[in-house]
């Protein structure tokens, strides 16, 4: 493990893809919020085959709980940012679709 700098915490972003993940540590400054991390992480150069909005605009969470407001979160030692893909398909879409078969 490395030293790291006096006012600085350690978090790891994480990302995946269904057939690979990729788990980002960082050493940040106290005050970095979960999207400033993200950017940070450099998950753009890690998956040049997804747009860099797939990261930028995307949901975060921590430890599995979104966040509502990804911009203001301010970071604590140790958490672990989340970066959430869009859902391909709507759940309550299928649903629907699948009461409306029912039905038929």
């Amino acid at each position: 493990m490395a030293a790291r700098a006096p006012d600085t915490i350690e978090v790891e972003v994480v990302f995946a893809l269904p057939e690979r993940q990729c788990i980002v540590v960082l050493n940040v400054s106290e005050g970095t919020t979960a999207r400033q991390a993200v950017a940070m992480a450099g998950l753009e150069a890690r998956f040049p085959e997804l747009p860099a909005a797939s990261f930028r605009d995307a949901d975060l969470g921590l430890f599995g709980k979104r966040l509502r407001d990804p911009a203001a979160q301010r970071l604590k030692a140790g958490d672990r940012v989340e970066v959430y893909r869009p859902l391909k398909i709507d759940p309550k879409a299928v649903r629907a679709e699948r009461a409306a078969a029912k039905t038929r």
